[in-house]
């Protein structure tokens, strides 16, 4: 499925869609270029959340954790741009961290990928013309919820 996303608006409503069907366990991995708008759609799901607050890029710290009951949905959001091998994972201790939790993956092609989960949703982000466009691969579990056909 794609989706254009011409403005900020329109990542915005993609984010409300997504947190709306967001459960524990599940994955968002956003892939595509530097400047492709992977951390803008991350704020969007994680303000359509609940988070009021500022979401900070992860890229040097790695991983953020946001909380429920501040959040409908506890998440990771986690950008792994820096990792140079999948195993560096359990240095950082996600299997842990995604402990009833719904993790957003940055750049999840250098954690090895998590399309194989059937809880996964991968979002592929475009730069086109016009702005941005989400190309939405979603997991068994996802087009069980429906809405992304």
């Amino acid at each position: 499925m794609r989706i254009e996303l011409s403005d900020l608006a329109a990542s915005d409503a993609l984010g409300r869609r997504i947190a709306e069907r967001l459960r524990p366990g599940d994955v968002v991995a956003l892939s595509g270029d530097l400047g492709a708008g992977k951390t803008t759609l991350a704020r969007a799901i994680l303000a359509a959340l609940g988070h009021a607050g500022e979401v900070p890029s992860p890229s040097f710290a790695i991983v953020e954790c946001y909380e429920a009951p501040a959040l409908r949905v506890s998440v990771v959001h986690a950008d792994f741009y820096r990792l140079s091998d999948p195993f560096e994972l359990a240095e950082i201790g996600l299997d842990d961290l995604r402990e009833g939790a719904a993790l957003i993956a940055e750049w999840p092609e250098h954690a090895g990928g998590f399309a194989h989960e059937p809880g996964c949703l991968s979002i592929g982000l475009e730069i086109v013309r016009n702005g941005r466009a989400a190309i939405v691969r979603p997991g068994r579990d996802w087009l069980e919820r429906g809405g992304w056909t």
